[in-house]
């Protein structure tokens, strides 16, 4: 292989590179170039610089040495002194480049073989980055290809423009392709890696079912009707949350088409998987109900602060609610993002009969009264002895058959009661050492003194190390499987926010922080409010 070769034969074979890699033309002469200047430095030495340019007009090549003006020569390969370089350029100064043009050559079998090695791994580098950047903008979009094979169970798919890989985990449970087969998917992840760009699709993912249906709904993909929500079992089941921007237009009648083509069209392609078409709420309950369909539900209790919420639903629909293998309240749950509780009328309705009974008892230990009265208590909603202490009067009083020197009697008894325990508990807290210090924290009661000091937290320092899980609690998860880990402060109502408030209390005691630190922290949520409000 000459180096005086056709001039237009490189251009040609640049052009048909490029056309078939589908990379820029440029970047094939790039890499031509480079090939031609690694073998020539096989000709002349390795350490030779030596550049070599092909004209994108014409194909003509030109092969050059660089060298570097010095004052003395070290390495002739790579430098020249002022005498010689200004025989080439009489305007010549140290540091200056000389462009030394050298002549034609052959090549050799090896260094034609070398050559070629560059130009194979320069378009290569090239059409990997080409298909990483067309794809990393692409996630989030449902895309089609052929399924070129299938290895221990994951589905390698042809693009076009490149290869993409379903993993068993990814595909519909039961569903199997084979080479040749057509294959939608959705692409979640574009990685760039060392072996070229991964592409990874998915058939689960709850996505690909909100895009299918933007694809078969023209008002999803107009934006007049909204996906707010997916949550899928794949294969199985599905529930979908939507909205409409247009109160003339049904979101769930817009979903369904008509006699549930377009529903089924999506069915279809997921292999048969059941969907629940939910109207989306902004209102939490409302939206939850309609998200335990079919079963009817009674009554709701929601525990905004933890997200939790408790379902009574009639004794027969029990067993609906929950779906087959808690299929359908584990849906619901994923679908509004709570935790649901489901209960029966019967269970509810036990439930709060031992809460009354165990109430009762407690006024009466507690206030020392008959057992008619506390029931009178505990039926009026009372719910603990702290209540009635220090509630106002009048309400004790407007109870039929109390009077004004009743109720204050009651509460004059729940008082002693409250101070007598107090007593009770802070004599424990010094038996068992806890520093004085801690009571001045705010938010800690002397209960929790006495927690703390079961739990080895006996001063300010140990409370100021304390992580909030500690206090807390937390939840791990291995699997399917969930299990709760108790804290310090367990069953003394404390959000998170209030423990870490007692946390940065105890830093603040102990030196470990300054208090404007905290205020600093503090502040942007303590203007939220007033933003919202001004808005």
């Amino acid at each position: 292989m000459a180096v005086s070769a056709n001039r237009l034969e490189l251009l040609q074979i640049a052009d048909a590179v490029a056309r078939e890699k589908v990379i820029d033309r440029q970047i094939v002469l790039a890499a031509m170039e480079d090939a031609i200047a690694k073998a020539a430095r096989s000709r002349y030495g390795a350490e030779t610089d030596i550049h070599a340019e092909i004209s994108p007009r014409t194909g003509e090549l030109r092969l050059s040495r660089h060298l570097l003006v010095v004052e003395e020569v070290e390495n002739p390969a790579t430098q020249i002194d002022l005498e010689d370089a200004r025989r080439h350029n009489p305007a010549a100064q140290i540091g200056d480049v000389i462009s030394d043009t050298l002549p034609p050559f052959d090549f050799g079998r090896i260094a034609a073989q070398s050559a070629k090695q560059v130009i194979v791994q320069k378009v290569r580098e090239a059409e990997r980055d080409r298909q990483y950047e067309e794809f990393k903008d692409r996630i989030g979009e449902i895309v089609n290809g052929v399924v070129k094979r299938a290895e221990y169970g994951n589905v390698i798919v042809d693009l076009g423009r490149g290869e993409a890989i379903v993993r068993r985990d990814e595909l519909i449970p039961r569903e199997a392709f084979r080479p040749g087969d057509r294959i939608r998917a959705y692409v979640y992840d574009v990685r760039r890696e060392t072996r070229g760009p991964q592409i990874f699709l998915s058939r689960t993912h709850p996505q690909f079912m909100a895009k299918l249906f933007a694809q078969e709904v023209p008002e999803i993909y107009d934006g007049i009707v909204e996906v707010k929500a997916v949550a899928r079992d794949p294969g199985s089941r599905a529930k979908i949350a939507v909205i409409s921007r247009d109160s003339s237009i049904d979101p769930v009648g817009a979903c369904v088409g008509m006699r549930g083509s377009r529903v089924q069209a999506v069915v279809g392609e997921l292999q048969g998987e059941k969907i629940d078409i939910i109207p989306w709420s902004p209102d939490a309950a409302t939206f939850i109900v309609n998200a335990l369909q079919p079963a009817e539900v009674v009554k709701v209790v929601l525990d905004e602060e933890n997200e939790r919420i408790e379902v009574v639903v009639p004794d027969e629909q029990l067993s609906l609610a929950i779906g087959r293998r808690g299929q359908n309240v584990r849906l619901a749950s994923q679908l509004t993002g709570w935790d649901i509780d489901i209960l029966t009328e019967q269970e509810e309705s036990e439930r709060r009969q031992k809460e009354f009974v165990e109430r009762t008892k407690i006024f009466m230990e507690a206030l020392d009264v008959d057992e008619v009265v506390a029931q009178l208590l505990a039926s009026e909603g009372f719910r603990s002895v702290e209540e009635l202490a220090f509630v106002e009067p009048g309400e004790l009083s407007s109870i039929e058959g109390f009077d004004e020197e009743t109720a204050e009697e009651i509460q004059n008894r729940a008082r002693d009661h409250l101070a007598r325990v107090e007593a009770e508990l802070d004599a424990k807290r010094r038996e068992l050492g806890v520093a004085d210090e801690l009571k001045e924290i705010d938010g800690v009661t002397t209960a929790m003194l006495v927690a703390f000091g079961e739990n080895d937290v006996k001063t300010v320092e140990d409370l100021a190390g304390c992580a909030t899980d500690e206090l807390t609690g937390w939840t791990e998860r291995k699997g399917a499987e969930v299990t709760r880990v108790k804290g310090i402060l367990d069953g003394f109502d404390l959000s998170r926010q209030e423990a870490e408030a007692i946390i940065m209390a105890a830093r603040v005691k102990a030196g470990w922080i300054e208090p404007a630190a905290v205020a600093a922290a503090e502040e942007p949520a303590d203007d939220a409010p007033e933003a919202s409000e001004e808005a």
